[in-house]
């Protein structure tokens, strides 16, 4: 286990906060929680944030999300665990994760219109989007 570089949390609290704040909004808002979470924790796969692999998979077996459903996150293109609704927030999640490469298609977006209002889509981008900076803030920071 390597140690914390420097404890971000605490020096810059002042964006800390607000991007904590943003969670809440987030868990408070139209999107199912249950999505939110797979969509954390497939982000953090990715990305490989111990930490937050850690702290989204409790957060969903809390809400006794199914342990196949766990399981199989990495492979859930070929699983099927998976709702349609889900598997077009997943897509969308490794899109916009790797959107170095991906771009974020029309084929990875255009699914969401079927399965999310458009403040859902927008809430689950803002979603990814947050999750992405707290994995290169843990991973940097070697949290």
């Amino acid at each position: 286990m390597t140690a914390l570089r420097l404890p971000y949390y605490s020096l810059s609290s002042s964006v800390m906060e607000p991007m904590k704040a943003a969670l809440g909004a987030l868990e408070n808002g139209p999107l199912d929680n249950v999505i939110i979470e797979l969509a954390f924790l497939r982000v953090s796969q990715i990305n490989g944030c111990a930490y937050c692999l850690d702290m989204h998979s409790k957060a969903l077996r809390k809400m006794d999300v199914a342990q196949t459903k766990l399981d199989q996150l990495a492979g859930w293109q070929v699983s099927h665990a998976y709702s349609e609704r889900e598997r077009a927030a997943l897509a969308w999640a490794e899109s916009l994760t790797l959107v170095a490469t991906t771009g974020a298609p029309d084929n990875a977006f255009e699914p969401l219109k079927a399965q999310f209002s458009d403040v859902e889509i927008s809430e689950l981008t803002f979603a990814i989007g947050i999750m992405n900076a707290f994995n290169r803030l843990a991973v940097g920071m070697r949290q």
